[in-house]
């Protein structure tokens, strides 16, 4: 009996130290946790909807393809009548871990960030008194809106609300390197564990850190060299008007990275060894390797995690109370 306890304790003290989390600047990221499925499903129809564009054809995924990891690929998005948009769009997944929404951190959280490109002129080009009108004509959505905030006067904060609560879903635990974090010795490879500790090493985890990876600091870019870029965006010296905050952007999260191309607020680089050749010189002074910028990449693409999966909406039909959109400029 005594053996037999003494094994089990064994035992158990083995799988106890296996799968002990690990001690690092980066946190695994745990499953969302869903208290309200209907408001929830009601920002899902809502980030899906057209409708609430000008144009009846851009909707929070055009920019935000969940498709895509929460981005759209692209240098800078392109708005209402195929405009040029001024920056790169950051991925949408894991966007509640962040500090503050968009680079320059200009919304505090995921509510503000969703009425911004409803009446942005250069994005969805509407106003949030017309999305309103939309919706307000549209008798699922009253009900729905009903169901959820008690209100049969639709305004736009519940539709951000909304938005926000199912954006905050949004999240991509379980990949290899969160695995490895609470305790899978076989999670990752030899070669992504170099690349890991020199990471670490050479001082990346300065700022990509926590359970983001980043998205919880302001910083400038250009720190060692300056960065050359032909984009105008200016950063925090946008809002703040100080010459100091020039280049001071909101540092990217770096899970999913390898499916967030084109990097950097200006999209100007697409694959992610330029990405990390640039940022170990300008931010970190350093020149690195192939064969170390190589490493690198190898553990970036362990931080790619579970994509978001669900049933596509159906949103509910326009009546013919509902505002037409305007796809084309009249001339």
């Amino acid at each position: 009996m005594h053996k037999l306890t003494t094994l089990a304790l064994t035992i158990g003290f083995s799988v106890a130290a296996i799968a002990a989390p690990r001690n690092e600047p980066i946190q695994p990221i745990e499953p969302a946790a869903i208290t309200d499925e209907a408001k929830v499903e009601l920002g899902k129809q809502l980030f899906f909807d057209p409708r609430l564009s000008k144009s009846g054809f851009i909707s929070c995924n055009s920019c935000h393809n969940l498709s895509m990891g929460g981005t759209d690929n692209i240098p800078t998005s392109i708005g209402d009548q195929w405009q040029e948009g001024p920056i790169n769009s950051p991925t949408v997944l894991n966007s509640s871990l962040n500090v503050a929404q968009f680079w320059d951190g200009r919304a505090a959280d995921l509510q503000e960030q969703a009425g911004g490109p409803i009446a942005n002129p250069m994005e969805m080009g509407f106003t949030h008194e017309l999305a309103v009108e939309v919706l307000q004509s549209i008798p699922q959505y009253v009900d729905s809106f009903n169901q959820v905030y008690n209100v049969k006067k639709i305004t736009i904060n519940e539709v951000t609300d909304a938005i926000a609560e199912f954006e905050k879903t949004l999240v991509t635990p379980n990949s290899r390197f969160d695995l490895w974090l609470k305790g899978d010795d076989k999670a990752l490879t030899k070669t992504e564990l170099k690349g890991y500790e020199l990471f670490k090493g050479i001082g990346c985890t300065a700022c990509h850190n926590g359970v983001n990876v980043g998205g919880n600091s302001f910083q400038k870019m250009g720190l060692y060299e300056e960065y050359v870029t032909k984009n105008p965006a200016e950063g925090v010296a946008g809002l703040t008007g100080n010459d100091l905050d020039r280049f001071k952007f909101k540092v990217p999260t770096l899970r999913n990275v390898e499916l967030t191309y084109p990097y950097f607020h200006d999209g100007e680089y697409w694959t992610l060894e330029e990405a990390t050749d640039v940022m170990a010189r300008l931010q970190l002074g350093r020149t690195l390797k192939k064969t170390e910028i190589d490493n690198i990449v190898a553990f970036l693409k362990t931080l790619t995690g579970e994509q978001p999966t669900f049933t596509m909406p159906i949103l509910p039909p326009s009546t013919n109370a509902t505002p037409r959109p305007e796809p084309f400029v009249k001339k």
